[in-house]
């Protein structure tokens, strides 16, 4: 059900349809409302009514006891999600009740008796998607499973979609790349503009339908001196779940349920930096290598963090496969965590990264780029080249295409030789697929004379060189102080 709230479109949340039946310990008056779409309000003077869908009801803690809901404001992403209490709530304007979806009711009729035919051939696909569930295996991601967006991550493969992306002026993230597809049939143009909305009203990719169906249980978090709102539902343990706020240790990341108990932790805690080996140290950014088997229960915490802020990630607790690199910038108290980037141990698909991620304080700063880089630097280390898992999210499928684009184009403008795909992946240690993908996007595969020749245009370079007059982060290899690690069969017997 749809009503109206106040809601600054900042703190605008994206949430799941199927949430409104669960609504438990609401008077049949409540349930009424909360089935209407509102408008919540961020703030007592500055603020404006956006339609939002109520998924949820609770009751609060307060002396006396009242009840607070989750809303979803409607086309918003559903990061901005948020629990808000009745004040916020107008219910004197124009209240929508849920329609029954009636492609689903003629789906379901039309396939309800199918020819002998079809069904012989449905049969005999050779892939069907299926939605693995939460305690599955998490390399039931690698199956061919397709989930909302996936296409977008790796439409290099899909002939029937050409794309042209201008490099953004951004620093961070890719968020302001101009973007341009163009399908075949029919022919159709889709614009910067287009693709920022699909990417504010989408929200990210999930592997799990119970993972998107579940309300976000925290309202932020503090961690060091930042305060951050919470993005998604992670699974905290039900004593912290439901607190207002979840207080972490920036060193351990531990997490308490009040402020008291962290001050308590603090004057006991010994932990300056992540608990692995510096690999990496150039001004004050540093990298540290931390083996998810030594250190089972600092990475079982990290993982809970992140998927405060990644709505697609499956995996908390299962940590042994994995290398955790984990990017901090130092003070005089500490290194303090930024982002990370976890990868297998030994990967069957030649991935490079699993599962990455920067912290939302630390963002549009050019941090996620550096974790990009240093991600690709470590494949150089190691003679092979590699690409991220799919599918994407979106913010991380933006950065992607920032990096690969910049990376290839100075690759290119810093040779006068001619090259060829497989040359610039091993300089680069991007694959083949994904230069070929970020040649279409930019627009530089021609055809000329019976073959595919590489030509860049003069807007890709005119961008690329005003974004390089910017002051960027980067890499330094020669600060790299690391060896490949090799695992034997018995090491990745995992029990």
């Amino acid at each position: 059900m749809s009503s109206s709230a106040k809601g600054d479109p900042a703190n605008l949340v994206n949430a799941n349809e199927n949430m409104t039946a669960n609504m438990t310990n609401a008077t049949d008056e409540v349930k009424e409302a909360a089935l209407k779409q509102a408008t919540a309000i961020t703030s007592d003077t500055d603020y404006e009514y956006r339609k939002a869908e109520i998924l949820w009801a609770r009751e609060t803690k307060a002396d006396p006891p009242g009840l607070e809901y989750y809303v979803h404001y409607v086309e918003f992403n559903k990061r901005l999600d948020e629990w808000v209490d009745f004040s916020r709530l107008d219910f004197n304007r124009e209240i929508e009740f849920p329609k029954p979806d009636q492609k689903k009711n003629k789906n379901r009729e039309a396939t309800a008796t199918p020819p002998a035919g079809k069904q012989q051939q449905r049969n005999q696909s050779p892939l069907r998607a299926s939605t693995p569930t939460a305690g599955q295996k998490r390399k039931a991601q690698h199956d061919g499973l397709e989930t909302p967006g996936s296409a977008a991550a790796e439409s290099a493969t899909d002939d029937k979609e050409n794309h042209h992306v201008v490099l953004g002026n951004d620093e961070e993230d890719g968020e302001t790349m101009d973007v341009v597809q163009e399908e075949h049939a029919p022919q159709e143009t889709f614009s910067k503009k287009q693709e920022i909305e699909k990417l504010r009203t989408s929200g990210s990719m999930t592997q799990c339908v119970s993972e998107i169906a579940r309300v976000k249980n925290l309202n932020k978090i503090q961690m060091g001196k930042h305060e951050v709102e919470a993005w998604y539902f992670a699974p905290y343990p039900q004593e912290y779940a439901y607190c207002d706020t979840l207080y972490i240790c920036e060193f351990c990341l531990s997490y308490y349920a009040s402020h008291k108990q962290l001050e308590r932790h603090r004057d006991r805690c010994q932990l300056q930096h992540p608990p692995g080996n510096e690999i990496y140290r150039y001004e004050e950014v540093s990298f540290f290598e931390i083996d998810g088997r030594k250190q089972k229960t600092w990475c079982r915490n990290l993982c809970l963090l992140s998927k405060l802020f990644l709505d697609h990630k499956t995996l908390y607790y299962d940590v042994d496969p994995f290398l955790f690199y984990c990017m901090t910038v130092r003070d005089e108290v500490g290194c303090h965590l930024i982002g990370y980037f976890s990868k297998e141990k030994e990967s069957s698909e030649n991935y490079n990264v699993a599962c990455i991620l920067t912290l939302p304080q630390y963002q549009r700063l050019g941090y996620g780029k550096l974790l990009i880089a240093f991600s690709y630097e470590l494949s150089k280390a190691e003679g092979r080249t590699g690409s991220p898992e799919k599918p994407l999210s979106d913010l991380g499928l933006l950065s992607y295409r920032a990096y690969w684009t910049e990376t290839i184009v100075e690759y290119l403008l810093s040779t006068n030789e001619d090259v060829t795909i497989e040359e610039i992946s091993q300089k680069t240690s991007i694959t083949s697929q994904d230069i070929l993908h970020t040649l279409q996007n930019i627009g530089a595969l021609k055809y000329y004379r019976g073959q595919h020749i590489i030509c860049l245009g003069d807007k890709v370079v005119e961008q690329f060189e005003r974004n390089q007059k910017k002051r960027r982060r980067k890499i330094v290899p020669g600060k790299l102080d690391w060896k490949p690690l090799h695992f034997t069969p018995s090491q990745l017997r995992f029990l």
